[in-house]
């Protein structure tokens, strides 16, 4: 990290007016305040009720410690620097804090792979029967964490590198940087660390969503009763998953991407930090969703053991 990089004492009121970063300190801090209350909310009522105390809900549990990481060791200092109008808090914890954020996201999203991989191996049976125990939802949690460990931590060391983005008032993966070392952890980081979860989460969904879909037209042809509309709400739910996940990743994947293969690409700070913020927020929304799944449980129910003939497992 360039000590030159950051500034000491002086709004950068260059990029937006020192109004623009009052609003950013705003919304950042809305999401940050509001990830830490559900995921909080997500790890207490797990560990109050008994019966919630699953294999495949720790996997969400882990996703709720993954995005409180990230709202705060992320989305509070970025919610400072923005309502102090430039990064006040060094190099070195801009290195502390990119590092951190990136750790938490990527655990967060690793997350989200494995517990689509569940559910495709639930519903799907692409292997015959499963039955997920406990010692398989702490093994995909411990691949989550180690898997995000492995790869960030290359750039505390010289592989790689953590530069100010966006409105230079937050800290992330240097993605302009020529230097051959950085290159190349860069694209190993692109591809083992976006590419690969989020082609895990698209093929295991697709299958799950073309399942689900396919029993859905049977139910209809043969029942058409209550089950088929639960098919229906399950299908519809998985959409609105992949369709959040997609609006708050593909974004700041294309923007990492862009600057990859072009480094001389401008790209308007303001815009840049857009992906920024949904790509941090991100897990706020799929934690959200997986909440909002209560009252559907019942009728999940209902489709598993239509779908897979198990009763053991259900794919929430």
């Amino acid at each position: 990290m360039k000590e030159s990089v950051i500034p000491t004492s002086a709004v950068n009121d260059t990029i937006i007016p020192r109004m623009g970063y009052t609003i950013l300190a705003v919304i950042i801090g809305f999401f940050s305040v509001f990830g830490i209350i559900l995921s909080m909310n997500v790890i207490v009522v797990t560990l109050k009720h008994r019966q919630l105390r699953q294999p495949l809900k720790f996997t969400l549990v882990n996703l709720a410690v993954a995005d409180l990481g990230c709202a705060t060791f992320g989305g509070l200092p970025t919610m400072v620097t923005n309502a102090m109008g430039y990064f006040s808090l060094g190099s070195v914890e801009c290195v502390l804090e990119g590092f951190a954020v990136a750790f938490f996201v990527i655990a967060g999203l690793c997350s989200v792979a494995i517990i689509a991989v569940e559910r495709c191996m639930v519903v799907c049976r692409p292997v015959g029967s499963v039955t997920f125990q406990t010692r398989h939802a702490v093994a995909g949690a411990v691949i989550a964490w180690v898997w995000s460990f492995l790869w960030n931590t290359p750039s505390l060391f010289g592989w790689g590198s953590y530069e100010l983005e966006g409105v230079q008032t937050s800290c992330a993966p240097d993605w302009y940087s020529r230097n051959l070392a950085n290159v190349s952890y860069i694209m190993c980081y692109f591809l083992l660390c976006f590419a690969l979860p989020f082609s895990v989460i698209v093929i295991s969904y697709t299958c799950l969503l073309w399942t689900l879909l396919r029993k859905v037209t049977k139910l209809k042809m043969s029942e058409g009763g209550s089950t088929a509309r639960a098919e229906t709400q399950v299908a519809c739910m998985v959409v609105v998953m992949v369709m959040a996940f997609l609006l708050t990743w593909l974004p700041y994947a294309a923007f990492a991407l862009s600057v990859i293969l072009d480094p001389n690409l401008y790209i308007d700070p303001v815009i840049a930090t857009v992906p920024m913020y949904l790509a941090k927020s991100s897990i706020n929304y799929i934690i959200h969703l997986n909440k909002t799944r209560g009252p559907l449980r019942q009728n999940q129910k209902t489709t598993v053991s239509s779908v897979s003939r198990s009763n053991k497992v259900s794919p929430s």
